[in-house]
């Protein structure tokens, strides 16, 4: 079973580091292109056509390519203030419960994002201004979810792990 979580990190990480690089790329983008279209609009008052509708769509490759990372690096927030207390194997107990729920229920989310996606293709949604097909983004935030639902089963099976007590 360790082997198996190695392998999936080995895996996986080189996929979301890449994706996360591509997220702040678009991060650095969506921060150029704010404070250009503010500049014109201030100086100029010319502001950049579309520019709401670009960092929208910025803004998405950069949460949903950066949230598996976040969970990757254990960065999400956890509230232990009584988990910390419990003793070690209580701890593996209750991260088995919470692991195992959090997969379920980012399965489900997954699963709902790519029907969600495939409706957008089929009606061929498209942003007012710029008229860019809105699929794509959603298609976006569905693989990062699936990534990090990925992660959350990794996290899963070292609670597992723990639980055994084989880690």
């Amino acid at each position: 079973m360790e082997r198996l979580i190695r392998k999936a990190y080995k895996a996986t990480k080189p996929v979301i580091g890449i994706l996360n690089n591509i997220g702040l790329v678009a991060l650095v983008g969506m921060m150029f292109l704010i404070t250009v279209d503010v500049s014109l609009r201030k100086i100029l008052n010319m502001p950049i056509l579309g520019s709401y509708e670009i960092v929208q769509y910025l803004m998405v490759v950069t949460i949903g390519f950066g949230m598996a990372y976040c969970g990757l690096q254990r960065g999400h927030i956890n509230v232990d203030l009584v988990i910390t207390r419990l003793p070690r194997r209580a701890r593996a107990i209750m991260g088995c419960i919470t692991g195992f729920l959090s997969l379920a229920v980012s399965i489900i989310v997954v699963w709902q994002a790519f029907v969600y996606v495939s409706q957008l293709h089929q009606g061929l949604k498209i942003s007012p201004v710029l008229l860019i097909p809105v699929y794509p983004f959603s298609g976006i935030v569905a693989l990062g979810l699936a990534l990090y639902a990925i992660v959350l089963l990794i996290h899963f099976w070292e609670f597992l792990l723990e639980v055994i007590g084989t880690k």
